[in-house]
């Protein structure tokens, strides 16, 4: 099970979800509570890329940007994938060299059955090492349908319609995640891996016991 820890804002944090076993940390470029600064970005890369032995693959979350803008942050800071999280095209995944992870939401769009569409070109439930080693993969990643969101609202996901794609296509879940009902969530849908971000916070705050017991109750489901 691929577990991801979304909204990252300081390398503290960063270095404890690696520490806990997260597989993928996400670092959010867009407008919004958990937007981070290309500075505060490089800070949190760097102390992840000094860690030694394995460590959890780098995705950078940007929303309508240019993919000449996301292969540029991408490019400086380091990181591994990129996470489109608006009504990006899906002819942006062939502009970024990197595998990107495409937010939807179950909305019914012809953008959406599009990048459905492009995701199914490989539909093989990748690995961490094949996944990052694809620049031309893309992996959904189901979030909650919140009309005017764009992701991190807390809401959750229609799990047994995501179960129903995912019967079909490999997919990460996010939405309304954490250590209470993940495992439930895990035991409908059967993802490939689950994303969390306001679900392992107190306070709006990134809270290390919940982000350990997030990815306990993941492992062990």
């Amino acid at each position: 099970m691929i577990v991801k820890i979304c909204g990252l804002r300081r390398p503290e944090h960063a270095s404890a979800a690696a520490s806990a076993g997260a597989d993928l940390l996400g670092l959010v470029f867009a407008p919004g509570k958990r937007r981070v600064s290309l500075a505060e970005g490089a800070a949190i890369a760097a102390t992840l890329h000094q860690r030694p032995g394995r460590r959890p693959l780098l995705v950078g979350l940007f929303v309508n940007e240019p993919p000449a803008t996301v292969t540029a942050v991408a490019r400086d800071l380091g990181l591994d994938l990129v996470q489109l999280s608006g009504d990006e095209p899906p002819a942006d995944a062939d502009a970024i060299p990197l595998p990107v992870l495409k937010a939807i939401r179950l909305d019914g769009s012809a953008t959406e059955a599009a990048w459905m569409a492009r995701a199914a070109r490989t539909i093989a439930a990748p690995t961490l090492t094949t996944l990052a080693a694809d620049p031309t993969r893309v992996l959904l990643l189901v979030d909650a349908h919140v009309p005017g969101a764009y992701g991190g609202t807390g809401r959750t996901a229609d799990w047994p319609r995501a179960a129903e794609l995912a019967a079909r296509l490999p997919l990460l879940l996010a939405g309304g995640l954490n250590p209470s009902n993940v495992a439930r969530a895990i035991s409908i849908v059967r993802p490939l891996g689950v994303d969390v971000s306001s679900g392992v916070e107190t306070a709006g705050v990134k809270d290390v016991a919940k982000i350990e017991a997030f990815i306990a109750a993941a492992r062990s489901a």
